[in-house]
């Protein structure tokens, strides 16, 4: 913000410079009248930047913006008015010499009424120009605050959905771990060690904008290890993720609500199934699918929110933007869940 003050005053004072010197450069290798010059140009020049400045800093803001146009313009054209009223009585004060000259060449200069509107024409210039200037810097202000208004609101709709899945997710894992308590209380209690570990991980590792995907994998690892105590011998999980550092970084939690499904509705205790996980990286773009057994609920189930895959959506439509392919099918009794997405 410093350096656009700095390189805005700058500009001003080379523009005014050049102005002041067109008259030189305009007429350079001919002998110059130097009250010409003065008279006809520089005072003129000085009563525009008056003008120009008085609008920008005071008369823009104080009337024209607050829709009172008409205070607006009858004020410009006293000051206009005003101007050229003491721009001849300079003229006839100082500048006798040049008045007798034009005063004796009868063809010099245009009639008394065209002289007045070429006048008034020469100080609107300013005016329209302070008008134009103060209006784009008000434009990109406004434009500035509406994007910062979008990113607030971006960020506060991705931490909603980012505080929706952690609870999701924990009260899932609480009915997996209870569902054992009276089966197997020694798996019950490795379990809760293990959750413990993955919500420290949710809860204070997660609370950036993108973490290492290495990371991602591991917390993805340990939920299926935790997930496996539960199922029974009936059921195959099968996973393979990058084994190598991608240096990829990726938005955390976008894949785990995919695997809790795959684990809630796709095992079964009296009915072979498998479930198999695969993620794959080519350069930046991250290729995970999922595909398990389809064991559709009851009508009458009630169990679970139903905010996985749509939590998914909507934060991949916030943070990737054009940059992801989300398909689910079921194909011969499978549900098919395939994710790609574009991290650069």
């Amino acid at each position: 913000m410093h350096k656009n003050k700095k390189i805005t005053i700058l500009s001003h004072i080379l523009v005014w410079l050049v102005l002041f010197s067109m008259p030189y450069l305009l007429s350079y290798g001919q002998e110059q009248e130097i009250d010409r010059v003065i008279a006809h140009f520089w005072i003129p020049l000085f009563f525009s930047s008056i003008i120009f400045y008085f609008n920008y800093f005071f008369l823009i803001d104080r009337f024209l913006f607050p829709k009172k146009a008409i205070v607006f313009v009858l004020t410009n054209l006293l000051i206009i008015v005003l101007f050229i009223y003491l721009k001849e009585t300079i003229e006839d004060v100082f500048f006798q010499e040049l008045i007798k000259r034009r005063n004796n060449n009868t063809n010099e200069g245009p009639p008394f009424k065209m002289f007045i509107y070429v006048q008034i024409v020469s100080y609107m210039a300013p005016l329209l120009f302070a008008i134009a200037v103060k209006s784009t810097k008000r434009w990109v202000k406004t434009e500035a605050e509406r994007k910062e208004a979008e990113n607030y609101k971006l960020q506060s709709e991705l931490q909603h959905l980012h505080y929706q899945l952690q609870p999701h997710f924990f009260f899932n894992s609480l009915n997996n771990i209870y569902a054992m308590v009276d089966i197997s209380p020694d798996q019950a209690k490795k379990s809760i060690h293990s959750l413990s570990k993955l919500m420290r991980y949710m809860l204070y590792e997660t609370n950036v904008e993108k973490v290492t995907l290495t990371k991602e994998i591991d917390f993805m690892k340990k939920y299926i290890d935790l997930m496996k105590l539960r199922v029974s011998d009936k059921t195959t999980v099968n996973y393979q993720f990058p084994e190598k550092e991608t240096g990829i970084k990726i938005a955390p939690l976008l894949f785990i609500s995919l695997i809790e499904n795959a684990f809630k509705h796709g095992v079964s205790a009296s009915e072979q199934n498998s479930i198999d996980i695969v993620m794959d990286c080519k350069e930046k773009t991250v290729i995970f699918t999922i595909e398990n057994n389809n064991f559709p609920k009851k009508t009458n189930d009630k169990s679970g929110s139903g905010i996985g895959i749509p939590n998914i959506i909507k934060r991949l439509k916030l943070l990737y933007p054009n940059k992801n392919n989300f398909t689910t099918e079921i194909r011969e009794n499978r549900y098919l869940a395939k994710l790609e997405i574009e991290t650069h």
